[in-house]
């Protein structure tokens, strides 16, 4: 494990080497490869083979082929390790499993805006139920402000208290101490210092996050902390994932902005961290990433379209600059998303508090909860105008409350409404089916029921002695 020190006196030896920097990108990777080497022969304080001595010298003054340099890179494995980081957990109960993809957000104080808690909110409303299983969240808060971060903390465990408590939310700080040097850095590019400073903070802020993240899940995905996300994100990754099954990848892109969407396996995670650390003050972060896939073999952008991530933010994390930036490939809802007509919805269950009815058919992070039901006991869907429809999906439940679920029902669909009294209501109802470990699913309905429906009816069969919650009411049409 290096210390960050000896970081400062290998990189005033980069320092001297800046003219072939400035010659191309290939100079500079060529220049990337002598530091690491180096580093491996610093590190160890062991014998280094003549051979590895002989691709110093040779380096010092040719040009490596990307072949050769792509090999030395992955043989680094000093660079697999965790860094020794010990962080302050601000917000967190114990994981209790390994997720299918942990999402990384690192924050800091702004000057103008904040754009945190919606972005946390994006992620939390656009997932399923089911999603929700296999993400977690890790919020890295970075500034230095003591005095910010315990009223983002404070904000973030009132409005995401129940995400804390399930495990899928983390809040994390790395304290100042573990940080290398920040001020009197090198100005490339003729930034000013203070951006400089910014930029380069940045780059170990990700890579603390990383470091933290790198056996939470299967897969990482970063994003930045103004950013809103497409309905069901994780789906759509998880497809593509699919797709490329057998192929050899290093980063998957889920948008063309700066560090949004930006998807790797888990297990790289730790030589990441280690190569923003080592080139902190050289350039921004999304410049470096471009460097590290080259150096893991993979010579082109690999991008999705839609994008799933949108950047939302209009003022800078830093200077509160205005940034307008937006990415035009952009689609909020562009996969397989319910319709869900508009419907009034009417059940004679208990309502427990104020999750009614109509929370169940909504497309946020809410659900209907009611007490015990009874054999007879109804949850009855109307639409405003009779529809076809393609699929019907019901479920109930949740993952804090497993067993809150419709134990024995069945889903009827209806047609021909008339008033009754104060409502509305369908004269005659055909079953389609039973309720299955509390859930109802069925494709092609419409091959099944000879009219337009114009009613949706849950039955309950059977009284039980739990409560129940319909966590959602997909319906898709024609």
């Amino acid at each position: 494990m290096f210390k960050f020190y000896q970081m400062k006196h290998i990189f005033e030896i980069l320092d001297k080497m800046r003219c072939l920097r400035k010659r191309s990108t290939v100079s500079f990777l060529g220049v990337l490869v002598i530091f690491l080497l180096f580093m491996n022969l610093y590190i160890e304080d062991s014998y280094v083979l003549e051979g590895d001595k002989q691709l110093i010298r040779e380096t010092s003054t040719h040009q490596l082929n990307s072949e050769r340099y792509v090999h030395t890179f992955k043989d680094l494995s000093n660079f697999s390790g965790a860094i020794n980081v010990t962080y302050r957990y601000l917000a967190a109960t114990p994981l209790q499993r390994k997720r299918f993809l942990t999402i990384g957000l690192s924050s800091v104080k702004r000057k103008k805006g904040n754009y945190l808690l919606e972005t946390i909110k994006s992620i939390f409303e656009q997932s399923s139920y089911e999603e929700l299983k296999e993400i977690s969240v890790v919020v890295h808060l970075a500034d230095f402000n003591s005095s910010w971060r315990d009223v983002m903390v404070q904000d973030i465990t009132q409005k995401f208290a129940h995400h804390i408590i399930a495990g899928r939310l983390i809040v994390i700080h790395a304290p100042e101490e573990y940080y290398p040097i920040l001020d009197g850095l090198k100005r490339n590019y003729n930034d000013p210092e203070d951006r400089v400073r910014f930029r380069s903070k940045q780059n170990v802020d990700y890579a603390f996050l990383l470091n933290f993240c790198a056996n939470t899940s299967d897969y990482y995905v970063m994003l930045e902390d103004d950013v809103r996300c497409s309905k069901n994100f994780l789906t759509a990754i998880k497809k593509v994932i699919t797709s490329l099954e057998g192929t050899y990848w290093v980063t998957l892109e889920f948008s063309k902005l700066g560090y949004i969407g930006k998807l790797y396996h888990s297990h790289d995670l730790p030589r990441l961290a280690h190569f923003l650390l080592m080139f902190y003050q050289e350039m921004p972060c999304d410049w470096l990433l471009t460097h590290f896939r080259g150096l893991l073999a993979q010579k082109n952008v690999i991008r999705f379209k839609p994008s799933l991530f949108q950047h939302m933010g209009y003022y800078s994390s830093y200077k509160g600059t205005e940034n307008k930036l937006k990415d035009d490939d952009f689609e909020e809802e562009s996969f397989d998303i319910p319709d869900n007509p508009p419907a009034n919805l009417y059940t004679n269950m208990n309502v427990f508090e104020n999750y009614e009815a109509s929370k169940a058919y909504s497309s946020v992070d809410e659900y209907f909860w009611g007490k015990p039901p009874s054999v007879g006991d109804v949850f009855v869907i109307i639409f405003e105008n009779p529809i076809l429809i393609k699929k019907i999906k019901v479920s109930t439940g949740t993952e804090d409350r497993q067993n809150d679920i419709l134990h024995h029902g069945a889903l009827d669909v209806g047609e021909n409404v008339v008033d009754f009294k104060q409502s509305k209501h369908c004269v005659t109802y055909l079953r389609l089916g039973e309720f299955k470990n509390g859930n109802f699913e069925m494709s092609e309905v419409n091959q099944k029921i000879p009219f337009d429906i114009n009613c949706i009816r849950i039955y309950v069969t059977k009284t039980q002695k739990e409560w129940l919650i319909i966590r959602s009411i997909s319906i898709w049409t024609f």
